[in-house]
């Protein structure tokens, strides 16, 4: 990885080196914009985090009993887009992986989202798909308007389904009734009248081969960007000189509050490790109605691990604590625009990212707004071969009946 120093006070070395950009945040939007200005601008970056590690949120590592865990929760790799599953190709291999959830509903679990399958399990039905359609149609609650989470779910699939997979996991995610949050929340969820019973159906689903933090090395890996971990970018400004910041904290923090603080939700992580090769019969179990925990994860189902002990992470939505999800209110928007409209008049200060723009983005949306600002910044640099400087790793396409495979038809 590029070099890299462990905090504030390693500084020295540094102050008569002039930079064309200060990146603040070594997260998927940082971090991708590091590397296509190093790569194709030619650009000198230096990118900090006030963690001691990169890779922000998707940061993974090997624990004590060597098991690769997700340090902040599960990240599940999915996207439409061609262009950043190519581009993230460069930097890693892939495992196909497509995720699959259960939850915990009446004493057993059943397939979430809700399907065919789901539906014959809870009442001892024996439905065609067009007697589910028939079904949800005959439960689901008419609204004039569809304005909050609530709204959604009960117009699709009436009020008892509701209770039993929505209503208190979304108390417990957010700390709100879904009667109290926009409608976006319960959107991301959808409900199927077939069995396919994955998470995500987008075309390309993959984990990295080696984890994110290998991944995210290989993309900071260039001689032009510094990285500065364990520390404040305040700290340093004034001190290392630099031409324009790229910015992907808390949009609210940069202006120091000014308007007040934007709303988030965190979360703390309990982790165990059993003496069993596999715990679960999925990666995630959710728990929308027991106990005080939202889901529990299984590492070894999203990486591939051959191990013969297990890791799992119980998550616990909490108030306070590292900013995780913005909470999806009209007001809180509201709030959102009149930092956005400092932002956007703050001369040499670009924001990106989930924290930067207040957005509950994906990280394929995340990578994708990355790329589309440096497309723009790039438009006021001066013209230069564009040459890509890596040399690619074997890009995937999908394969309708058996996953990903490699360009040269071999399956990985």
């Amino acid at each position: 990885m590029s070099s890299a120093f462990n905090g504030i006070e390693q500084i020295g070395a540094w102050e008569e080196h002039m930079f064309d950009y200060l990146i603040v945040g070594a997260g998927f939007a940082g971090s991708v914009l590091a590397e296509r200005l190093a790569s194709q601008a030619g650009k000198k970056v230096l990118i900090t985090d006030v963690r001691p590690h990169i890779g922000g949120n998707t940061y993974d590592y090997y624990d004590d009993n060597g098991i690769l865990i997700h340090k902040y929760g599960p990240h599940i790799f999915h996207t439409n887009s061609k262009v950043v599953f190519d581009y993230l190709s460069q930097f890693t291999l892939w495992r196909p992986y497509q995720h699959r959830v259960r939850a915990w509903v009446d004493g057993q679990l059943v397939p979430m989202p809700i399907n065919l399958d789901t539906i014959n399990m809870l009442y001892g039905t024996n439905f065609t798909s067009f007697q589910l359609e028939e079904f949800f149609a005959s439960v689901a609650e008419a609204r004039a308007q569809i304005r909050t989470s609530e709204d959604v779910v009960v117009s699709r699939v009436g009020r008892e389904l509701y209770e039993k997979f929505f209503r208190g996991y979304t108390r417990k995610q957010w700390g709100l009734d879904p009667s109290e949050l926009d409608a976006s929340v319960t959107s991301r969820v959808p409900v199927r009248t077939n069995r396919d019973d994955r998470y995500f159906t987008d075309a390309y689903q993959a984990m990295p081969l080696h984890g994110y933090t290998r991944m995210f090395e290989k993309m900071l890996s260039h001689p032009n960007i510094k990285i500065m971990l364990n520390s404040d970018w305040r700290e340093i400004d004034g001190v290392i000189p630099y031409r324009e910041i790229i910015y992907t904290g808390p949009v609210d923090e940069f202006f120091d509050f000014r308007y007040g603080k934007l709303p988030y939700r965190s979360i703390e992580f309990k982790f165990e490790t059993l003496n069993t090769p596999l715990h679960q019969p999925v990666a995630v179990i959710n728990y929308p109605n027991d106990y005080a925990y939202t889901r529990v994860t299984e590492f070894k189902h999203l990486t591939g691990q051959e191990h013969a002990k297990t890791s799992l992470v119980y998550e616990f939505p909490c108030a306070e604590g590292d900013p995780y999800y913005p909470v999806p209110r009209a007001e809180n928007n509201e709030l959102y625009k009149r930092y956005k409209a400092l932002a956007d008049s703050t001369a040499g200060v670009y924001f990106a990212g989930r924290l930067a723009t207040y957005k509950y983005y994906n990280m394929d949306q995340v990578v994708a707004q990355a790329l589309a600002l440096f497309d723009k910044v790039s438009e006021t640099l001066p013209v230069r071969n564009r040459e890509v400087l890596h040399e690619p790793a074997v890009l995937y396409t999908p394969s309708p009946a058996l996953g990903i495979v490699g360009r040269n038809g071999v399956h990985h």
